[in-house]
């Protein structure tokens, strides 16, 4: 007598190749059915012999395809209704959609065997992908994931690719983005008035163009790159000067693994990123200098090539390693339209590889670390988004819309929390644009509606994201605080709603519950309960507010003024430069100064002191250069940074640095001499708080703790304490990962945690 069940499978489950997997183990196992796309993920009806159902159950547990991620799988018995046969049906709406969208994949080891086959018919074709590679997130216009709901609608598929298609036993069977040279999109080379037509002598003129030291905006899969030859000192410099990027490191993409490992150290760890499925840029220590390509640094981020275009463009003789950066001027979003990149891209590309098909959202390249706690996302984007990072107890829709810098914003749908790729500085108005999109794009795609939605946002008054929030349509609006959100999020990520914590967030700037600029706050409680501030960064005065991130030597005022009997700062070796004075005239007048405990200017004064005494030309710039000058140096006894009543006091750290360094010991020594202060004092203030809060697990975030050396050595002071240590995973530490924190506070009610408005000071970040 036959058995029946149905079931359901969540997760990334749809455009996956799933069904045809479905379609095939029921066939292999005697069983009939159906199973379809549903609003969820996956539905499946069976019925046929126990055995058979059993045998099922197991392989869809243990062998699903290698580009699907099961969230759940959900089984219930059910009554037999006389199936003959097993069948793939139309895709079902009915319920509001909750389905996780696929990233975007790979191309796969069998799509470049037929790639570069001269037999097959998509030979040297740019777009060849099957179920378990190409584009999903960039070419996705609508729920289910059908072909019709893609940018590939305008391309109907020939004879062949439609056999293919409909094939429940090709592994192309309802690979939405399908095609080849004779009915799918092509590539071509536009340089000037100048136009090469054809996938194989566009790319072989494109090729051409490298090797003599041009640069080229190269469409993507979630956007343009502006790439050159890596080791052309003259070609990345010209970028540089073009692209108005004076010192921030580019990105590279190396030929092979091979030539990776000859750019940069890959450990076991930093080949398993490199080589995964989400194929990020990976930053890691270099084997070789390249000045032009990171200044100042001793490391690079590598990543390998992840489309077919990228492949055929190295088969075709592009320099080993390229420079594949963001094609974009210094902090605007990556141009993704073909007439916007032409517009925007025309006076620093020198010619554009141009592919017809559309993309449906710009997405920038994810960076990740093999770090001392384990793989740690620096920006989340292509490879990782918009996949769910937690799952919460909470059904109800809420609407994240982060913070201002590195933005991100999480949509959570019936508790899958779904956090979008990064966006960018909202500062800028074309950043502003995208994070408005993106809000737009992801509340329609799940059809999420208003008057059920609770839109959370930061705290500060003058936040571009807040502003935004104030004026769209919901339920109700809270804010959260910001540093709570970040210690919220390294919990959310891991599920932990009731767990206490001691939780340490540093960064630049967020803003405080007194109305301060707060940024190094040590805080005790959980997800569902909330977290109280326990203690902070000893306070400093800022002098001009948000120039002062800009310039190193304006942060030292604040925190020298505390000090005595300090050398003269204008003096060899600290030759501070006029801005100096005028930021401790305004310090001493208490004239344009702000209260802040940020432990990122703390870490902007220490660089000043130790020769970074010029402007900034990117966020974190001199905190990075700090880290860099810090690992040429052993390891040193740590500078005195002591926890006493709920405060981490910098003047001891500071007069010993000062002095050091005036009486004329290295700066690399005294660098790695603070780091390990910072490490030790923030140690001390931990453990200190673990027993006498009564907790087992610390919890670090926030954009200081992207600093890997001052990781490594907070592990090594760590390691032999009862205490465990919780870091960001799946989203940034920095402010990347605000909007999945807000998100988990609002879904316990843990939000509204607004600066009291009688506040007598103002925050500038």
């Amino acid at each position: 007598m036959a058995s029946a069940c149905s079931i359901k499978v969540r997760g990334v489950v749809q455009g996956v190749g799933f069904r045809p997997f479905v379609f095939r183990l029921a066939r292999a196992n005697a069983l009939a059915g159906w199973v379809l796309n549903g609003e969820q993920g996956v539905e499946i009806f069976l019925e046929g012999a126990d055995q058979g159902l059993k045998a099922f159950v197991q392989a869809l547990k243990t062998e699903p395809p290698p580009a699907a991620q099961i969230a759940d799988i959900e089984i219930h018995t059910s009554n037999p209704v006389g199936c003959n046969e097993f069948t793939i049906r139309e895709s079902r709406r009915n319920e509001q959609l909750s389905v996780r969208i696929s990233p975007d994949l790979p191309v796969c080891e069998d799509c470049l065997r037929e790639l570069f086959d001269p037999a097959d018919k998509r030979y040297f074709y740019s777009y060849i992908n099957c179920t378990n590679c190409g584009p999903r997130y960039t070419v996705i216009l609508g729920l289910p994931y059908d072909r019709s709901n893609t940018t590939m609608e305008s391309w109907p598929l020939d004879e062949y690719c439609s056999g293919e298609y409909n094939n429940p036993f090709n592994r192309r069977f309802h690979a939405q983005p399908v095609a080849c040279p004779q009915c799918g999109p092509g590539y071509y080379l536009q340089a000037g008035d100048k136009m090469v037509r054809g996938n194989e002598p566009s790319i072989r003129s494109a090729v051409a163009m490298l090797q003599a030291g041009k640069i080229l905006a190269v469409k993507g899969l979630g956007g343009y790159h502006l790439a050159c030859d890596a080791r052309n000192a003259d070609a990345v410099q010209a970028l540089r000067n073009r692209k108005y990027r004076k010192e921030k490191p580019f990105a590279l993409m190396a030929k092979n693994l091979e030539v990776a490992g000859g750019l940069f150290q890959i450990s076991a760890e930093t080949k398993a990123v490199l080589t995964s499925a989400a194929r990020p840029i990976v930053i890691a220590p270099a084997r070789i200098a390249l000045a032009a390509v990171a200044p100042d640094n001793h490391e690079l981020g590598v990543m390998l090539p992840y489309t077919p275009l990228h492949h055929l463009l190295f088969a075709a003789g592009a320099p080993e390693a390229l420079v594949m950066t963001s094609a974009n001027r210094s902090s605007e979003p990556i141009a993704f339209d073909d007439i916007e990149a032409l517009d925007r891209l025309s006076d620093i590309a020198d010619a554009f590889l141009i592919g017809e098909r559309p993309i449906a959202r710009r997405v920038d390249d994810s960076i990740v670390r093999a770090g001392v706690f384990g793989p740690t996302v620096l920006r989340r984007a292509r490879g990782y988004s918009p996949g769910a990072v937690a799952v919460f107890p909470s059904k109800r829709p809420i609407l994240a819309v982060g913070a201002d810098l590195k933005n991100s914003i999480t949509l959570v749908v019936d508790g899958q929390a779904f956090v979008s790729q990064h966006i960018g500085d909202l500062e800028h108005f074309q950043s502003l644009q995208a994070f408005q999109q993106t809000i737009e794009d992801l509340v329609s795609m799940y059809e999420v509606r208003s008057d059920e939605l609770l839109v959370v946002h930061d705290c500060h008054p003058e936040y571009a994201s807040v502003a935004h929030a104030a004026a769209l349509s919901c339920s109700e609006k809270g804010s959260v605080q910001h540093h709570r959100a970040h210690i919220a999020s390294v919990l959310a990520e891991r599920g932990e709603w009731k767990k206490r914590v001691v939780g340490v967030s540093f960064d630049g700037a967020g803003y405080g519950d007194d109305g301060t600029i707060w940024g190094g706050e040590f805080f005790v409680g959980s997800i569902s309960e909330g977290f109280e501030r326990v203690a902070h960064l000893r306070r400093a005065l800022l002098a001009g507010g948000d120039a002062a991130a800009h310039h190193p030597v304006q942060a030292a005022a604040g925190f020298l003024a505390q000090l005595d009997g300090l050398p003269d700062m204008t003096s060899a070796p600290f030759n501070f430069p006029e801005r100096y004075q005028h930021a401790m005239e305004l310090v001493c007048k208490r004239v344009r100064t702000f209260t802040t405990t940020s432990m990122g200017r703390l870490f902007d004064a220490v660089a000043a002191l130790l020769g970074f005494t010029r402007e900034t030309s990117f966020e974190g710039q001199a905190a990075m250069w700090l880290e860099q000058l810090a690992r040429s140096a052993p390891r040193m006894e740590p500078y005195p940074f002591p926890f006493a009543d709920g405060e981490l006091d910098f003047r001891p750290l500071m007069t010993n640095l000062a002095w050091d360094r005036f009486l004329g010991r290295a700066a690399s020594e005294c660098a790695r001499a603070f780091q390990r202060g910072i490490s030790r004092g923030v140690s001390d203030a931990v453990t200190t708080l673990c027993r006498e809060h009564k907790t087992d697990t610390i919890v670090l975030s926030g954009g200081v703790f992207q600093n890997e050396l001052l990781l490594e050595d907070l592990k090594s002071m760590l390691d032999s304490t009862p205490f465990q240590v919780w870091t960001n995973r799946a989203v940034p530490a920095n402010d990347g990962g605000i909007s999945l924190g807000q998100a988990a506070l609002a879904s316990f009610g843990r939000f509204d945690f607004v600066a009291p408005a009688n506040s007598k000071e103002k925050a500038f970040l």
